[in-house]
């Protein structure tokens, strides 16, 4: 779908249990309420529930409205990736100029209520988030905003990522209950942020899949002690201890010792929570091997996998950024031009012009070998002028992988982050 320009001055809506949409769907309740908008079970004249998000633009600064659209679209097309361990957006539209997503509904409540009972299968749950987080990252998309409010229980008991961020005050003190049930107040997504996500010099870092990495690491300790892995965070001086302990990973160990299974989580939380996003686990499927309790499909190595398919070519395509969804065939390019090497960037001598200001006039290079059965990728370009080779200025990344000019060998769905975009590697 392309962005809507907006036209139509927002009004405001309030509706109440019982009353009908324009769109015809029937209010049942009030999910949740944030500072930008408000969620709403529905249901359609043949009683099929649904959810139903919509961004209350007649609350906003005129100035800012477009942008918020723009965000809430992407949150719709996200939505469609084709996953079930994400809640599926449906339709998408306009009430009286505020745009709404009615997507699935999830009767089984979120995360936050499942705090403390001792009927969850921990171990299933963290396989369901690492579906979903795969899914999300093999499209380009990383999450940002994950924590327990954002799992969702489908009918079918399978826990499915959402992003409520859109309609959430991300400041706003959240209630839930810890371990034996009692109410706490922590201070929403601080509590899941990694150290690069409050450092304003590590932008580029707060985009690539270790953020939600990390997340996911808080949130597992959470269900397995009851406790956040930083200490307590319930005001303002609990959040500078706590933002203090993420920046040298010392999250409490001990309590793992004390609950049935808990050494069994240490490597894969170690991995999750190092404050040195380079340390810290890289990909979704090495997590995934950490995860105890569970059985483990059988993975193939490169080698193998070649092995069992015929390689023809391999492609670019445009998952998030300038030019989303066009697919640049790197064989077929190397081929016509009778190349070996690819260059991208903003200056238009390159082969793949990118149009984002972030990317570099000469950002990147990637090059393959006589058969075009392998590509490699490497930061920078040759400078005919200077003699040299310079890299990027804003650096490029495989998944959390920096690459270096020397060069990073690709495989098939890897994310390639240059600048505010991102291209998935695929092989045909």
């Amino acid at each position: 779908m392309q962005s809507v320009e907006l036209i139509e001055i927002p009004q405001r809506i309030d509706w109440k249990k019982g009353e009908r949409m324009p769109n015809g769907l029937k209010v049942l309740a009030t999910l949740g309420e944030g500072a930008f908008g408000k969620v709403y079970k529905v249901e359609d004249n043949k009683g099929t529930v649904y959810a139903l998000k919509i961004l209350r633009l007649w609350d906003v600064s005129p100035d800012i409205r477009q942008a918020l659209v723009e965000r809430f679209e992407m949150e719709f097309r996200t939505g469609q990736i084709d996953s079930p361990y994400l809640v599926h957006s449906i339709d998408y539209g306009f009430i009286k100029g505020n745009p709404y997503i009615k997507m699935e509904f999830c009767p089984g409540g979120d995360l936050v209520s499942m705090l403390g009972n001792k009927e969850l299968n921990i171990s299933k749950v963290a396989s369901d988030i690492l579906h979903g987080l795969h899914d999300l990252h093999k499209n380009g998309k990383i999450h940002r905003d994950l924590k327990l409010e954002n799992i969702l229980f489908k009918p079918d008991g399978t826990a499915a990522l959402t992003d409520f961020g859109i309609v959430g005050d991300v400041d706003k003190r959240k209630t839930g209950t810890d371990f034996w049930g009692r109410p706490i107040q922590i201070f929403g997504t601080y509590a899941y942020m990694p150290p690069e996500a409050s450092d304003p010099k590590a932008r580029k870092q707060t985009v690539l899949p270790t953020r939600d990495i990390f997340s996911f690491g808080v949130m597992i300790y959470q269900l397995l002690t009851g406790e956040l892995p930083f200490g307590k965070l319930e005001d303002h001086d609990d959040l500078v201890n706590y933002q203090k302990r993420i920046k040298v990973g010392d999250w409490d160990r001990g309590k793992l010792k004390k609950i049935p299974d808990g050494k069994s989580w240490k490597e894969l939380l170690e991995g999750c929570l190092k404050p040195d996003y380079k340390e810290r686990i890289q990909k979704i499927p090495d997590i995934y091997k950490l995860v105890p309790n569970i059985e483990k499909p059988e993975a193939l190595n490169r080698k193998e996998r070649d092995s069992k398919q015929i390689i023809k070519g391999a492609r670019l395509r445009v998952m998030h950024g300038d030019g989303y969804g066009m697919v640049y065939d790197l064989t077929d390019m190397s081929n016509q031009m009778s190349r070996l090497n690819i260059t991208l960037g903003r200056q238009k001598n390159n082969q793949i012009v990118l149009l984002d200001p972030c990317v570099s006039r000469g950002h990147c290079t990637i090059e393959t070998d006589l058969e075009r059965l392998h590509w490699c990728i490497r930061d920078g370009q040759w400078n005919r002028d200077t003699k040299k080779w310079e890299v990027s200025s804003n650096g490029t990344y495989v998944n959390s992988t920096e690459v270096k000019a020397s060069g990073f060998w690709l495989e098939t769905d890897d994310i390639i982050s240059i600048g505010n975009m991102k291209f998935r590697y695929e092989q045909y």
